[in-house]
């Protein structure tokens, strides 16, 4: 998977209330009464809808862990690249694990390709089976502060504290309505995420991946779908980023991600130093200026 940045470079991806991301964070109480009275509104703009989303990372980490599924979509010059994930993520320690499928050239998912491993923590990125001439018992580590996307979309799946966070800077939300997900009912929140809004807004742990990211993508308007549950946790975010690829349209991503099974025991055991590999990798990091 290749993507760009608004300042035209390319980017060799790596083959491809919370959380301890939110130490610091003041727990907001998030958002039941405003979520219910939205459930007394028609679908449309609703007061307190707002203030739900950008809650639903506190509620996270009052949550600790759940199970996350993930997906991420590029569409560019006609192409279209589908990357699939499972695992599971501790917002007490801001770390997660997960088991990316990569599709194969002919774009079959899953299909002549060994599944990355992803390990997710505070200000780094660590990959298995990364392929370009790592040895297959060795980890690759990036530093997402230095990912001109801040990690959103690089590694094949956004980061669920991430993906939370981002929602700090949540503008023209609308309530959708009530509607079942994974036999729960969720209330549906429609809007724009402004990246750089939210990483002012963010926990100190994450603020710096999404000031990063603010560098990544042709603009800082993020649209997102937005499902919570009555506790204000997020059960599912969808969320469409935009790079300046030279392509007439650009190219397009959306990451989804899904979280369930919140409590649950969740064990991150990041590589030792020993087993991260030290030689070249077969990638570049974006160059360029900020495109408009």
């Amino acid at each position: 998977m290749v993507v760009q940045d608004r300042r035209g470079g390319a980017a060799a991806v790596a083959v491809v209330c919370g959380t301890g991301l939110a130490v610091g964070l003041l727990a907001t109480g998030c958002s039941s009464e405003g979520a219910a009275a939205d459930d007394q509104q028609p679908p449309g703009r609703a007061a307190g809808a707002e203030a739900a989303v950008r809650a639903s990372a506190d509620a996270l980490v009052r949550a600790r862990s759940a199970a996350v599924r993930t997906a991420m979509e590029t569409v560019s010059g006609g192409t279209r690249v589908a990357i699939r994930g499972t695992g599971g993520y501790d917002f007490t320690t801001s770390s997660g694990q997960l088991r990316v499928v990569l599709p194969d050239p002919a774009g079959r998912p899953g299909e002549g390709r060994q599944p990355i491993t992803e390990i997710l923590a505070p200000g780094a990125l660590f990959m298995k089976n990364r392929g370009a001439g790592v040895p297959a018992d060795k980890w690759v580590r990036v530093d997402t502060g230095t990912l001109t996307d801040g990690n959103l979309v690089t590694g094949g799946a956004t980061d669920p504290l991430a993906a939370a966070e981002l929602l700090r800077g949540a503008r023209d939300v609308t309530y959708q309505g009530r509607e079942q997900l994974d036999g729960v009912v969720v209330r549906h929140y429609r809007g724009t995420t402004d990246i750089g809004t939210a990483a002012r807004a963010a926990s100190p742990r994450s603020r710096p991946a999404l000031f990063a990211a603010e560098k990544g993508f042709t603009t800082d308007a993020v649209p997102f779908d937005a499902y919570l549950d009555d506790a204000g946790r997020l059960r599912k975010v969808r969320q469409r980023f935009r790079f300046a690829n030279g392509a007439p349209q650009g190219a397009s991503v959306t990451s989804t991600t899904e979280l369930t099974g919140f409590g649950g025991r969740v064990a991150v055991r990041l590589p030792d130093r020993r087993d991260i590999y030290a030689g070249k990798i077969a990638s570049a990091a974006p160059q360029g200026r900020r495109g408009t």
